[in-house]
């Protein structure tokens, strides 16, 4: 049997430490400080490799960013969320999914060029639908 270490959870109500910990790099994300949530990353990561884990899954695409930065000096690998969807889509015969996710996520490289490599011609919103949904994003998130 493995062990994963997950950063992040599906409600406050369950994991409230990391929940409120990935709210607080919100705004580390807001103001450009992309380092300084890759340190707290780097460092969780780090915990949950001292703490048993085999492997790490970060449930959330936009700290996926910072992946690299995150598993420095970590043993252990990252299961890395564009590789696990892109593997049933392709599976299906699929090749252009639909990105929705943060402005972020669906306007920088790193994970739109992560599903590319695997072969995968990602869609992602025109600009007016991207600010849209990078707002519910956010708010979703605010509220928690």
């Amino acid at each position: 049997m493995k062990t994963i270490g997950i950063l992040g959870g599906m409600s406050a109500a369950s994991t409230q430490t990391h929940y409120r910990e990935l709210c607080n790099m919100t705004p580390l994300q807001v103001a450009g400080e992309w380092e300084k949530a890759g340190v707290i990353l780097n460092q969780e990561a780090k915990a949950l490799e001292r703490g048993g884990a085999d492997f790490i899954v970060l449930s959330t695409n936009t700290m996926h960013k910072l992946a690299d930065q995150m598993m420095q000096v970590v043993s252990i690998p990252l299961l890395h969320t564009a590789d696990v969807t892109a593997a049933p889509i392709k599976q299906q015969g699929l090749h252009s999914p639909g990105l929705m996710a943060t402005a972020f996520t669906m306007e920088q490289s790193f994970y739109t060029d992560r599903l590319a490599a695997t072969g995968l011609v990602p869609m992602i919103p025109n600009a007016s639908d991207t600010t849209l949904v990078h707002c519910d994003a956010a708010l979703t998130m605010a509220l928690g």
